[in-house]
């Protein structure tokens, strides 16, 4: 039997990014991102992820995770909660 409640897999609209426990996604690639997907970063606002973009702008693209330091607002503490979760390619 099929319970009628059996739906799996919906998200609320009210929430699109929000993932469930075990849920994977990809890594942001901080050399392509633009100001909306760095803000799904935790921590980074829209401040800090304009910031990002314009410093790829002025210096090219990041060549490592780390340089994203140069980046002001984002410090080692910021790196190491995000680092998992971006990468450079």
């Amino acid at each position: 039997q099929v319970s009628p409640l059996s739906v799996y897999g919906e998200q609320s609209s009210s929430a699109p990014h929000t993932q469930s426990a075990g849920e994977t996604s990809p890594r942001i690639n901080i050399n392509t991102a633009s100001v909306s997907d760095l803000m799904a970063l935790p921590g980074i606002g829209q401040t800090t992820a304009e910031k990002i973009v314009q410093y790829r702008k002025l210096n090219g693209a990041f060549s490592s995770v780390a340089q994203l330091t140069n980046v002001d607002g984002i410090g080692e503490k910021k790196l190491a909660e995000i680092i998992d979760l971006i990468t450079v390619r």
